[in-house]
């Protein structure tokens, strides 16, 4: 498993692109997130829309969505095939009610499904996404009555879809998990309403720690480079190959 961030920014960086990734399995890929600046980034990655294999939604604010239309429009226009759309079985009508169908809805097509191949998950059990990769769907806390989901990959790399600090259960999934490797988002200042703050995730013990790279980070993150504990910040554009990211490392 390989994965490559095409952006590693907040919603409101402008240095760094939206904080989306490519997850490469084999040679098949999946976009997860598509935010408003995925298309760009993925065409200064040399990629396009229908180079993937399908995309996974981890909740519907626009740094995670907002690409969704461009994409959904080049694949029934421009490359006459729907893409397989994963996502939470809670999210697939407000992702259409309130963020898609504005720009999407017209005479012959009028539903999500019009455009793309939607395979809703339930949370809490694994689905395979790819051969050679599974995800379980982690609930966890963004924005408070929005429902909001972290991923599981392959039952040893965490990857958050934003939420607030929750120790516990970084803890529960290294100790009970077997979790390895984690991704979290990381607001570098306090206080952390809706991300975790760096100064929160400082608090965790050197064996979480360890484990941890940090991304959805501000502008100016380069200020921040050698005071984040034993935690790493990911780059954009850098492709990781997962099973080496270890605490060892």
């Amino acid at each position: 498993m390989r994965i490559q961030m095409l952006g590693t920014g907040s919603a409101f960086a402008k240095a760094f692109n939206n904080n989306n990734a490519l997850i490469t399995v084999d040679g098949r890929r999946l976009l997860l997130d598509c935010g408003i600046t995925a298309p760009r980034a993925l065409h200064e990655l040399g990629y396009s829309f229908n180079d993937l294999h399908a995309v996974l939604i981890t909740h519907i604010h626009a740094d995670h969505i907002g690409g969704l239309e461009e994409f959904a429009f080049q694949m029934k226009f421009v490359y006459g095939r729907k893409p397989i759309l994963y996502i939470a079985d809670t999210l697939v009508a407000p992702l259409w009610e309130h963020s898609l169908k504005g720009g999407l809805q017209q005479d012959e097509a009028e539903t999500l499904h019009d455009f793309f191949e939607v395979r809703p998950l339930p949370a809490g059990v694994s689905h395979e996404l790819l051969p050679g990769l599974s995800v379980e769907l982690v609930p966890t806390r963004h924005i408070p009555n929005k429902p909001n989901y972290s991923m599981l990959f392959n039952g040893f790399f965490f990857y958050s879809g934003d939420t607030v600090f929750d120790a516990d259960l970084l803890q529960s999934l290294v100790s009970e998990r077997g979790v390895r490797v984690i991704f979290h988002d990381c607001q570098l200042h306090s206080p952390g309403v809706v991300h975790a703050s760096l100064p929160q995730l400082l608090t965790l013990p050197d064996e979480l720690q360890d484990r941890i790279y940090l991304m959805h980070y501000g502008d100016d993150q380069p200020e921040f480079i050698g005071r984040t504990g034993r935690m790493k910040f990911i780059s954009q554009q850098k492709e990781y190959e997962v099973e080496r990211l270890t605490f060892s490392e």
